[in-house]
């Protein structure tokens, strides 16, 4: 039994022209930048990050942090 055949270089230029000619070159970086978003919102699925969560991470950090007010500002520099 073979296993898969190896894609070189010339098979990936084949396939591009192919899709270059498929959708032409206004659609291409719209057709990049969608794949892009696909596979990082399936990688964040799979690792388990959410922009939920990193909100909510960042809002609890932030009601720890007390913040300095006018009082207490005028009153350091005295």
């Amino acid at each position: 039994m073979q296993g898969m055949p190896n894609i070189g270089p010339l098979e990936i230029v084949i396939v591009l022209i192919i899709v270059l000619v498929i959708f032409g070159p206004k659609r291409l970086p719209d057709l990049g930048r969608s794949l892009g978003r696909g596979m990082r919102e399936f990688k964040d699925s799979v690792t388990g990050k959410d922009k939920e969560r990193e909100q909510l991470e960042a809002s609890e950090e932030a009601a720890e942090k007390p913040k300095p007010t006018a009082s207490t500002a005028a009153g350091d520099r005295q």
